[in-house]
């Protein structure tokens, strides 16, 4: 928990609350349905809840923004994103019916009234978002063609609506085909641990 503080001090008690909770929620759980490597479940703050807050060092959604989670599997990025945003709105999206069932329960012992979760494959679902945000469930040309149409016009944050993408590595290749859209921030820019030195969040507009 302290990881977070460290890079988001001015928290409120109920999101500190919020954030405190997740470790014990996500042990029980994991021991009932496997969400989470044991290793990662050890560094939970470290690589799931700071990893998913990255996105709000590039962006402070603002109230009513409508944001889409897809392929949250346990709720990566979009639980930790709806304690810090608690004036947004956010669909939390997977096609696997028990991971959506763990989001759902989760989202009811933080309290939170700002998530709805979705068991649907993403490219089936008729809604737009302000913004998509995923951590790296497919190849992003991929990733691209399943949500493209689900980007809402109308703008109401500092950036303009698109794709907010975490992953990893050497990204060159396959992100070829949208240079003029896109914009790559480097995540050991915002962190110092070492798990981000290779970590990227990938903004497409």
């Amino acid at each position: 928990m302290e990881i977070i503080l460290k890079y988001f001090p001015n928290l409120t008690d109920q999101q500190i609350r919020q954030f405190s909770l997740l470790e014990s929620l996500y042990k029980d759980w994991n021991s009932k349905i496997n969400l989470i490597s044991r290793k990662d479940l050890e560094g939970l703050y470290e690589r799931h809840v700071l990893h998913s807050l990255a996105i709000a060092m590039v962006v402070q959604f603002r109230p009513k923004t409508c944001i889409l989670d897809v392929g949250t599997g346990g709720g990566f990025p979009g639980i930790p994103l709806a304690i810090l945003f608690p004036e947004a709105q956010f669909t939390l999206n997977d096609s696997i019916g028990k991971k959506i069932m763990v989001v759902s329960e989760i989202s009811a012992s933080l309290g939170l009234k700002n998530v709805t979760p979705v068991n649907a494959r993403a490219e089936d679902l008729d809604m737009k978002f302000d913004f998509i945000v995923s951590r790296a469930v497919t190849d992003f040309p991929k990733f691209h063609s399943w949500v493209k149409s689900k980007i809402r016009k109308e703008n109401r944050n500092k950036i303009v609506n698109g794709i907010l993408y975490l992953k990893g590595g050497d990204l060159e290749t396959e992100l070829s085909a949208f240079k003029k859209h896109i914009q790559i921030f480097e995540l050991k820019d915002f962190f110092t641990e070492e798990f981000y030195l290779t970590k990227k969040l990938v903004y497409y507009s």
